[in-house]
C-alpha cells in the first residue's frame, strides 16, 4: 500500500500533533541538561533513562520510590493561568515524601496528559518541573507527554510525577527506639502547598472572591497569586539535618494536616504533644478558616497548619540538629514533645483555641 503525508495529516485531524509533542521535547532538552548531576546525563527523548548509582558514591544504597500529583490545585492554577509554579508543586509533592525517609533524590520523571498539547503552557508547567529538580538536586530525566483528543476539556490537563532516591541502609527513617522526650522540631509551610484544594475551590465558590482580586489578607498579592505559592522543597534543609545523626524520624506535612501525617513516623505508645503558640499560622489559612467558617480540628485535618515538615529529634543533640536546619536558611521552631501514652500514636494540638481561628463545631 503506498503511504504518504496523508497519514500524519489524519492523525492531525483526529487531534494529535506528533511534531507539536517534538517540538516540546526540544524546548525542555535545555531544562533538562540544566538538572544534570552526578549518574546522570540528563538526556531526554530514549525510551527510558540510565541512572549510574555507583557514581553517587553510595555503600550499602536501598532505593526509595515516590509518586504524587497536585490534586486540583491544578484547576486553580489554569484558572489563573499561572502555571509555572505547579511544576515546582509536582516535585515538592514527590521529593519531599522521600527525603523524609533520609533518602536523596537522584531522579525524577514526569507525567503530563491532555486534550490538545499548547507548546507555551505545557513549556510552562515543565520549567517549573526542572527548577524544583533544580532545587531539589536531582535530575529531570525524562517522562511522558501524551496528547488524548476528548479526554480532557479544552485547555485543561493533568499533571504526575515519579521520583527516586537513595539512602544507605543504616541511615534509612524513622530510626528505631523512638520514644518520650523526644523533641519536635517545625519548618513553616510556604502556605497552602497542594492539599485541600477542593475544599479552597469550594471556599472561592460559597465567597465569590476572584482570583485577579487583591488578596484580603496579603496586600500587593493577588488571591490566585497567594493560594497558588508553590510547595517549599525540604530536601537541603532535611538532608543537612539527617547528617547530624540527630534525627530520629521526618514527617512531610500533607493531606491529613499535622494529626494524620506525624503519627504515620511514631511507633505506638507516644503522644506528639504540639502547641499551636509555638509557630504562626499563614494569613492565608486564617483567611481560609474565616471565609470557609472551619472548625478548628476540620482546618487541622485538612490543611498543613502552617508546617511543611516536622522533624523527630533527639533531645541530646537538639542544638546541633537546629544549628544545621539554620545553616542552609531555615526558620526553626520548637513545636512539642513525644510524651508517654497507649495504643496507636496520636498527635494532641494545645492552644489552637487561642491562636487559630475556628467556627464552633456543629452540634
Amino acid at each position: 500500500m503506498h503511504q504518504g503525508t496523508g497519514g500524519a495529516d489524519r492523525y492531525r485531524e483526529a487531534g494529535v500533533d506528533i511534531e507539536r509533542g517534538a517540538a516540546l521535547v526540544e524546548r525542555i532538552r535545555p531544562l533538562a541538561r540544566a538538572t544534570r548531576r552526578p549518574g546522570s546525563e540528563a538526556g531526554l527523548g530514549g525510551f527510558g533513562a540510565l541512572f549510574d548509582l555507583a557514581a553517587c558514591g553510595y555503600r550499602d544504597p536501598l532505593l526509595v520510590a515516590t509518586t504524587d500529583g497536585v490534586g486540583t490545585k491544578l484547576l486553580l492554577a489554569i484558572a489563573a493561568d499561572r502555571l509555572q509554579g505547579i511544576g515546582v508543586d509536582l516535585v515538592a509533592m514527590c521529593v519531599n515524601d522521600l527525603v523524609v525517609q533520609g533518602a536523596e533524590p537522584l531522579f525524577f520523571l514526569d507525567y503530563f496528559a491532555t486534550g490538545r498539547l499548547e507548546l507555551d503552557r505545557a513549556e510552562a508547567v515543565l520549567r517549573g518541573v526542572a527548577a524544583g529538580c533544580r532545587e531539589a538536586g536531582c535530575a529531570l530525566v525524562g517522562g511522558e507527554t501524551a496528547e488524548m483528543p476528548g479526554l480532557y476539556a479544552p485547555g485543561h490537563f493533568d499533571l504526575a510525577g515519579f521520583a527516586v532516591g537513595a539512602v544507605e541502609r543504616d541511615s534509612v527513617l524513622p530510626r528505631p527506639g523512638i520514644g518520650p522526650g523526644a523533641v519536635l522540631l517545625g519548618l513553616p509551610a510556604s502556605g497552602v502547598h497542594a492539599n485541600g484544594f477542593s475544599l479552597v475551590r469550594l471556599i472561592l465558590a460559597e465567597t465569590g472572591a476572584a482570583l485577579e482580586r487583591e488578596a484580603p489578607f496579603a496586600p500587593g498579592r493577588t488571591l490566585g497569586e497567594a493560594l497558588l505559592e508553590p510547595t517549599r522543597i525540604y530536601v537541603k534543609a532535611a538532608l543537612a539535618a539527617a547528617r547530624t545523626g540527630g534525627v530520629l524520624a521526618m514527617a512531610h506535612i500533607t493531606g491529613g494536616g499535622l494529626v494524620e501525617n506525624l503519627p504515620r513516623v511514631l511507633p505506638d505508645g507516644v503522644i506528639a504533644r504540639l502547641d499551636a503558640r509555638a509557630w504562626p499560622l499563614p494569613p492565608v489559612l486564617a483567611w481560609l478558616a474565616r471565609a470557609g467558617r472551619l472548625e478548628r480540628a476540620e482546618l487541622a485535618r485538612t490543611f498543613n497548619g502552617g508546617l511543611g515538615l516536622v522533624l523527630v529529634v533527639d533531645p541530646a543533640r537538639l542544638a546541633l540538629v537546629r544549628a544545621s536546619l539554620e545553616a542552609v536558611g531555615e526558620t526553626v521552631f520548637e513545636v512539642g514533645r513525644l510524651e508517654p501514652g497507649s495504643g496507636p500514636a496520636r498527635v494532641l494540638l494545645d492552644g489552637v483555641e487561642a491562636v487559630w481561628p475556628g467556627a464552633p463545631p456543629r452540634s
